[in-house]
């Protein structure tokens, strides 16, 4: 059995140097959480590409909720972000209604041509998560979907989760489900269990919330959970 993916959210270098110490797989770049992740500057991106070896996925999101906002000034900022390197990433839209936002989706796969990327939680506050999935799903690069399963998080969205790893393989189900969003400890043995291999945390990596670094030592707390 090959080893589960683990992916911590970093906002500065000091973060993805313990994430990786700690023994995370990959990192997810982003800047200003309380927007929920938005995209970093090219400068943040460097510097951690400096520190540390992990593959880096790259929030591209440039405004709080899950409209693309000024997909031109987004896709400059992609195409900074490629210049410099980056070649993973993180995204995802939907309309004011809450249904997929297919054309600003492709249109910014279109700008990440040859990169893997992850089609984040705008999935979870969709109308019809279904509806996204088929609309996406042969999307060139997309690989993962992070989700929680509902708004609300794993707790609420448990059964979602189950449901949709029971299809795997599908049209629509073929990519890996990262579990991610209100994930605790306790829910990592039952959902390994089932056959999850995806986890992510961001706050959870850390002491004392946001405000706080990434911790190393929790993160090879999480690590052991998860298994090597």
């Amino acid at each position: 059995m090959s080893r589960p993916m683990f992916e911590v959210i970093a906002l500065t270098a000091q973060d993805a140097r313990a994430a990786e110490s700690g023994g995370a797989d990959r990192l997810e770049l982003v800047t200003d959480m309380a927007a929920d992740g938005l995209t970093p500057t090219v400068q943040d991106f460097a510097a951690i590409r400096a520190a540390v070896s992990l593959p880096l996925r790259v929030m591209l999101r440039i405004r709080d909720g899950f409209t693309p906002g000024d997909l031109d000034l987004l896709l400059t900022r992609t195409a900074a972000l490629r210049a410099e390197g980056a070649d993973e990433f993180v995204f995802g839209f939907l309309t004011p209604d809450g249904a997929v936002d297919l054309d600003a989706t492709r249109t910014v796969a279109d700008a990440v041509t040859g990169c893997r990327w992850t089609f984040h939680r705008a999935i979870d506050h969709s109308t019809d998560r279904s509806e996204v999935r088929a609309a996406v799903a042969d999307l060139p690069g997309l690989d993962t979907f992070l989700t929680s399963g509902a708004p609300a998080g794993v707790d609420a969205g448990r059964e979602v989760l189950l449901g949709e790893l029971a299809k795997s393989g599908n049209p629509g189900y073929r990519q890996q489900i990262l579990v991610g969003g209100g994930l605790r400890a306790e829910h990592v043995p039952e959902l390994r269990a089932a056959g999850f291999d995806a986890f992510h945390i961001g706050g959870a990596a850390r002491t004392g919330g946001w405000a706080g670094a990434v911790d190393a030592a929790r993160v090879a707390e999480w690590r052991e959970l998860i298994g090597d």
